[in-house]
């Protein structure tokens, strides 16, 4: 995996500056000023925010410490570890990466390299998708990643019972991996969208690559170079994969059952018109917390087969 384009000028700057503050001894306060000053020369956006949670990853603290114990002493062994994590995210390698975590849907998701970091905006995905979950429910999670849509539909509802697919052996064994931790029973398993998929379900849920091909070098840094470009490009137009859901989805869902998956700001007429076409009923578009379109649903009123 390539880092974040520097020069070898910046590069070494990078690690004489860091080299520099390992030989200082610092308070809390003053280790997470010079965090704040790297990460603003490196263009990470959130500096402020980012510095606090490398230091409270790294010292086990809290959001609080920065204001009520400022003077708190960085350790030394506390140093030496956090330092080449800050390096880390000065070349602009995202954060859940480096920590491991993220939170998603108020619960926290282990998260690695070869998956799709949770994002906010796919929790609207959840809480839709929680307005047509009922107790004892059967659901599939398609392209599931870490696991957390699945995992957090089954922790906020009752005797649900679901299942995850993707692509990645290593996306499925960290969702396994996120299923114990969090002490949630769901099944994981290996399939290219629904080749190993059987059974009949009332709620169908994804968030596929949704990205044209051509778009994901423009993007950050932090998903252009280091999230997987499998779980992003969604082919030339953006829509491969919602052309594959649309037409399989109904052979999969119960008569009455829902389907819903998460798509791009721009993508609503597309996808709605590639869901009416496959016969589906009731398709609508809900938007964000930012205004912007992000979640499509669709009724699956003839069940098939």
């Amino acid at each position: 995996m390539p880092v974040y384009a520097c020069s070898d000028s910046e590069e070494a700057r990078m690690t004489i500056s860091i080299n520099e503050y390992r030989t200082k001894t610092m308070n809390y306060k003053e280790c997470y000023n010079e965090i704040v000053n790297l990460l603003n020369k490196s263009n990470v956006k959130e500096a402020g925010l980012d510095a606090r949670l490398l230091l409270e990853f790294v010292c086990g603290t809290d959001r609080s410490t920065l204001y009520a114990h400022p003077e708190r002493e960085v350790s030394s062994a506390e140093e030496e570890k956090l330092w080449p994590l800050v390096k880390r995210r000065c070349q602009r390698e995202p954060l859940q990466y480096i920590t491991g975590e993220q939170e998603f849907m108020g619960l926290s998701f282990k998260t690695g390299k070869d998956t799709l970091i949770p994002r906010q905006d796919t929790e609207c995905l959840v809480e839709e998708a929680m307005k047509e979950l009922h107790d004892g429910m059967e659901i599939l999670d398609v392209c599931c990643g870490t696991g957390c849509i699945l995992l957090s539909l089954l922790h906020y509802s009752n005797d649900c019972v679901g299942m995850g697919v993707d692509l990645s052996e290593e996306s499925v064994s960290l969702a396994r991996e996120n299923a114990a931790r969090l002490g949630i029973e769901a099944e994981f398993k290996v399939s290219d969208m629904f080749d190993n998929v059987t059974g009949k379900y009332d709620l169908i849920v994804s968030n596929p690559p949704y990205i044209p091909n051509e778009v994901i070098p423009t993007l950050e840094p932090e998903v252009a170079v280091y999230e997987p470009f499998r779980a992003l490009a969604g082919g030339e137009d953006g829509l491969d994969f919602y052309r594959i859901l649309a037409r399989e989805s109904k052979n999969f869902l119960k008569r009455g059952g829902w389907f819903l998956a998460e798509i791009g700001y721009d993508q609503k007429e597309a996808v709605t018109a590639i869901f009416e076409k496959e016969g589906y009923s009731f398709v609508e578009v809900t938007k964000d917390l930012a205004g912007l379109d992000r979640v499509v649903k669709a009724c699956c009123i003839k069940e098939k087969g």
